[in-house]
């Protein structure tokens, strides 16, 4: 039985703006782009206080080659007979419904989540997200790095199939408990996103249909091995923003509006969408970087992209998707322009 880390001898009452239930999510997928499927998903239903009442796991079919089996270990002759999405979507809604879904690095898993939702032209029953690395950062957490081997170490769950969706799930599960128990006895406001369900259809049903061979790997993690990219979204030219730059960010500051944006690498979120919330929040989506631009979004700090190259040139703030999403939680109004005078 897993150990409660949590100090027993708090008594805290628990607070009542606490979710009644989470459904702990893992999905493996084919990949990291936004044409990429899911092929295993898992969940673990926890009540209020984080003890698990239920778990659930399925293979889904993708519709095309498996992409990283070396990674998940699922090959296209193991996926041929698997259920599609569309007919294991009304179990995976009984699972999520009037539930926060709880994931690490929860943002990947919601964009995946909702973009099989929206090829079977429904939406997922959840409304909430909570990611749990954004929850360790906020408990502070001793942590070497924010993987879910490292979250689970700390509270000395053992992890026995690293990448298979209902081991990552149960892990997830056990270290998530101990975590909203801390937050709990220190009265620690859940990091809770609201989840945006997309509304963009797919048009044919061959789109993401198995390349032809079936059980090639050719695709890789994020590139579309024989289906068809770049067609969730029709391409449109973004509005400039109307707020003048307000300069660099600052690191435990918030956002401003006005502030320019660049992106490097993959991104767990479609990057239309990332770049359509950094709209809507006030701030100026920049294509490239230069020396005004106020800050570089990138997981990848250390890769030798021309940005990230640029960034460390110009001294640009560099921080990570999931920061990022933290951020745009609160950016701070721009200064109307009399203020100036």
């Amino acid at each position: 039985m897993l150990e409660d880390h949590t100090t027993a001898a708090s008594q805290a009452p628990w607070p009542i703006a606490y979710p009644p239930g989470y459904a702990v999510v893992d999905v493996e997928t084919t990949g990291l782009a936004r044409d990429d499927r899911i092929i295993s998903a898992a969940v673990y239903r926890l009540d209020a206080r984080g003890e698990v009442e239920d778990h659930w796991y399925t293979l889904v079919n993708p519709e095309r080659d498996p992409g990283p089996v070396w990674i998940h270990g699922l090959t296209s002759d193991v996926l041929e007979g698997a259920p599609l999405f569309r007919e294991i979507a009304e179990e995976f809604s009984s699972r999520l419904a009037d539930r926060v879904l709880v994931a690490h690095n929860a943002v990947f898993d919601w964009s995946m989540i909702a973009r099989e939702y929206a090829r079977a032209e429904t939406e997922a029953p959840v409304r909430q997200r909570l990611c749990t690395i954004a929850l360790s950062k906020e408990l502070g957490l001793p942590l070497a790095n924010h993987k879910l081997e490292s979250l689970a170490a700390h509270f000395g769950v053992v992890q026995q199939r690293a990448h298979h969706a209902l081991d990552d799930a149960r892990v997830l599960a056990e270290a998530f408990r101990p975590s909203l128990h801390a937050a709990a006895n220190r009265g620690v406001r859940l990091p809770l996103l609201e989840c945006r369900p997309l509304t963009e259809w797919y048009g044919s049903t061959t789109i993401g249909r198995q390349a032809s061979g079936g059980h090639g790997t050719s695709g890789g993690y994020g590139s579309p091995g024989g289906y068809r990219s770049g067609s969730w979204r029709p391409s449109r030219k973004r509005p400039a923003c109307p707020y003048p730059n307000p300069g660099r960010y600052e690191e435990g500051k918030p956002l401003k509006q006005g502030m320019r944006v660049a992106f490097s690498g993959d991104t767990s979120v479609d990057r239309e969408l990332l770049e359509d919330r950094a709209a809507e929040a006030g701030l100026h989506v920049a294509t490239s970087l230069s020396r005004v631009t106020s800050l570089l979004v990138t997981n990848d700090p250390d890769s030798g992209t021309s940005k990230v190259v640029k960034a460390r040139q110009y001294g640009t703030p560099v921080i990570d998707e999931a920061a990022f999403g933290q951020l745009l939680r609160d950016v701070e109004p721009a200064r109307p322009a009399f203020d100036d005078a």
